[in-house]
């Protein structure tokens, strides 16, 4: 699998998601073909992002892992996530509720 049909196949799982819910990186990286890290999934959604409802796809326990890499795009992806009806709990991590299996 050259990499234009990971990113395809990254799109295509992410695009899978439904309004309201999230998953996290690793459950993505297990609906993929070669079944990629979370870690691998995270790098390349930083890179393709744009392409995805990217907003969506959050650490294992809920926490907003995007942030570590920019604060303003947890502030974003948090306020997308909300304006979806998600909650978060007071550490800031989305409700276990509110997460989807693929």
């Amino acid at each position: 699998m050259d990499r234009s049909e990971r990113v395809t196949e990254l799109i295509e799982v992410c695009s899978r998601i439904p309004y309201g819910t999230v998953v996290s990186y690793g459950v993505v990286g297990q609906c993929m073909t070669n079944r990629p890290s979370g870690l691998v999934v995270g790098r390349w959604m930083a890179n393709f992002g744009d392409q995805l409802p990217w907003w969506r796809v959050v650490g294992a326990k809920g926490d907003l892992l995007v942030g570590r890499r920019d604060p303003s795009l947890a502030i974003t992806q948090r306020q997308m996530l909300e304006s979806e009806g998600v909650e978060f709990d007071e550490e800031s991590r989305v409700l276990a509720r509110f997460f989807h299996t693929l």
